[in-house]
């Protein structure tokens, strides 16, 4: 896959793109649970806990529709709805107690399963390209090796963070090379606009819109360094509410096959709730997410994740390769997936 460049004539007026967190309410636990004839669980009552994010298409059209909603009513489970700005915030959504499932790359998934989380990926939204190294409009930086000493934005835990690490190593470097900001992805623009850093490992669609509004450019892309985008849930959530973990991955089938029949409609769901202009919206879409993917995990995914795994322990993000092997070994519950009925939906 590559990435074709946005054409000059998406360059249009766009509102500035507002990223923000949400205060998470606590993660949703079962009031009662019975089984049916089959021996399966059903809950009664509780609270789903689940996030929604724009780099996570499918998070926005299940909002948006409200078929969680639809679909857990008649158990009188009640869906609560959380921002996460970025994979670092969707893994400590999990991470802290305070939610059930969430929008997470790859690569962070296994990061944080890597270092103790308890969650597990259960379905694939979309396999990306959705990160790339960007520079200003006026900016002397054509090259990553160009970037030796300077400055720049990432935020750690995140795609476009691994996607840095990779693209520095392409090009001779390491971390030790340059100076990594941390900053959540708005952030990371918005210091690339002041001149704070010298360059922004970015991330759609922010970095889209930053090209089609300030003309800020791309000097390095590499589709294959970006993991997929991956649907995490908890252990705990899993094991107690699996019904309603399968209503979740029913309705992300159902979204997807949803979006591709319904195209323009995904574009402008994106455009409203990332507040970009409609052209950005579709060049995210059409150019650089590919939703038309197996929603399992599986083999494709773990070996993109085997690649990155290694540089977890190089930079000093995880204590041993041991840790990544055992998270690479646990990280996958297909079940739900395989089990999927898009159909129970809507």
């Amino acid at each position: 896959m590559t990435r074709p460049r946005l054409a000059a004539a998406l360059v249009a007026a766009a509102t500035a793109l507002l990223l923000t967190g949400c205060v998470a309410g606590e993660g949703g636990t079962a009031s009662t649970s019975t089984k049916d004839d089959s021996g399966k669980v059903v809950t009664h009552g509780g609270t789903l806990t689940i996030d929604y994010a724009t780099y996570n298409p499918l998070s926005l059209i299940i909002k948006k529709e409200g078929w969680l909603e639809t679909a857990l009513a008649k158990q009188d489970v009640k869906v609560d709805w959380v921002l996460s700005a970025g994979s670092s915030q969707a893994n400590q959504l999990l991470s802290s107690g305070s939610g059930d499932v969430a929008s997470s790359a790859g690569s962070a998934a296994l990061l944080n399963r890597a270092n103790g989380s308890p969650i597990k990926a259960i379905d694939e939204y979309s396999q990306p390209d959705w990160s790339a190294i960007v520079v200003g409009k006026d900016s002397k930086y054509t090259s990553v090796a160009q970037l030796k000493g300077k400055k720049i934005a990432a935020q750690l835990g995140t795609d476009p963070y691994f996607f840095l690490l990779q693209a520095l190593e392409a090009n001779g470097l390491t971390a030790k090379d340059v100076t990594i900001v941390n900053l959540t992805h708005a952030n990371g623009w918005a210091a690339l606009q002041n001149g704070s850093v010298d360059a922004w490992s970015g991330l759609d669609p922010i970095m889209a819109n930053a090209q089609v509004t300030a003309g800020a450019k791309i000097i390095y892309d590499h589709p294959d360094f970006n993991s997929y985008g991956t649907l995490i849930a908890t252990e705990k959530f899993l094991s107690s509410e699996p019904d309603v973990a399968q209503t979740v991955v029913n309705a992300y089938e159902h979204a997807r096959a949803w979006a591709q029949d319904n195209q323009d409609e995904t574009v402008q769901i994106l455009a409203d709730a990332a507040q970009i202009d409609p052209a950005v919206a579709k060049a995210v879409i059409d150019e650089r997410t590919n939703l038309d993917i197996p929603g399992t995990p599986g083999q494709k995914q773990l070996d993109v994740w085997k690649t990155i795994g290694p540089g977890f322990v190089a930079n000093g993000d995880v204590a041993s390769q041991s840790q990544v092997d055992d998270a690479l070994k646990s990280i996958i519950d297909d079940s739900f997936a395989k089990a999927a009925d898009a159909s129970a939906i809507g």
